[in-house]
């Protein structure tokens, strides 16, 4: 049996502000890129940067774009498109669930103008027709809009479904306010399954996926193919999480995984930067850990898209 993993780290936008503010001689020299670099290198990583369009004022009025990117190195982009590629993520960190209950145009115009800034610094071969949006929920309109925006495959949540009882106090951060504001019939709660106790009950909405659907797909290459639109769901998500493993168990809960046919794993950029409230300094040995368990094991680095080739 071929077994196949993917990676994928999501917020990535400080990267794009360092290179273009730093301008290093080369993009490796960036150490965020070095290191994926090295993991391509030694292990076979293939990786998905799923970026912001901008930062966030909640870090400071320092902000970027992606429209300050510079376009120095698109030559460089091209030439690692075989294994390093970007995704639509959101246009920035804040608010949580920004496309929950979003309309068609929202999302089409935040998709295309990313992708023309991507096509603009790097290359139409460094941009993913798979979608891991912030958060993960997106309203049916939004689904409609990626799919018409080329979108082949979005990423789905999974977990019992349920209506939300208007306690305010079930949800945590605030979210009952993204889940009522312009409230779609599809946006609902569920109970989220993972490490993370904070979000244990979370919001979805279309890219939901059923139980009975999930266990089809939960660990394999499988995926859902939504009959109303076309778009497909997939949970990428469905092994660890980088960022909530510590270097102590990172590579015992990747073991846990091995034998399956289908290991999707991800982090956040943001635990690797050392002015970040939760900066993590083994960020790189963790990452290391998980991609020699993976070869070791005899799995294969391939994109998200590759799973509807």
């Amino acid at each position: 049996m071929k077994k196949f993993t993917t990676f994928a780290i999501d917020d990535v936008i400080w990267l794009f502000r360092d290179l273009t503010r730093e301008k290093p001689a080369t993009l490796f020299d960036n150490p965020f890129l070095k290191m994926l670099k090295e993991a391509h290198d030694t292990y076979g990583l293939k990786v998905q940067l799923n970026i912001f369009y901008k930062t966030d004022n909640f870090y400071g009025p320092d902000e970027f774009s992606l429209e300050e990117m510079t376009d120095a190195y698109k030559e460089e982009w091209l030439k690692a498109s075989d294994w390093l590629k970007f995704g639509f993520h959101s246009l920035c960190e804040f608010p949580d669930y920004p496309y929950i209950n979003a309309d068609y145009d929202h999302v089409k115009e935040d998709f295309t103008k990313m992708q023309k800034e991507v096509y603009r610094f790097a290359n139409p071969e460094n941009w993913s027709c798979a979608v891991l949006n912030h958060w993960r929920p997106m309203s049916k309109d939004g689904c409609r809009a990626l799919y018409d925006c080329g979108v082949k495959l979005i990423s789905a949540t999974t977990g019992e479904r349920f209506e939300y009882t208007g306690d305010d106090s079930s949800l945590p951060y605030g979210h009952s306010f993204r889940l009522l504001h312009n409230r779609k019939p599809e946006t609902m709660v569920f109970k989220r399954p993972g490490r993370n106790a904070a979000i244990a009950n979370s919001l979805c909405g279309y890219n939901h996926v059923s139980g009975d659907e999930f266990e089809i797909t939960h660990n394999t290459s499988k995926f859902i193919i939504d009959k109303e639109i076309g778009i497909k769901f997939k949970n990428f998500a469905d092994g660890p999480i980088h960022n909530l493993c510590t270097l102590d168990n990172m590579r015992s809960d990747m073991e846990s995984f091995i034998g399956k046919e289908y290991i999707g794993w991800g982090s956040h950029e943001q635990y690797f930067y050392k002015d970040y409230l939760a900066y993590q300094p083994d960020y790189t040995e963790k990452l290391m850990v998980a991609c020699e368990v993976l070869k070791e094991n005899g799995y294969e680095f391939i994109f998200m898209q590759d799973l509807i080739k």
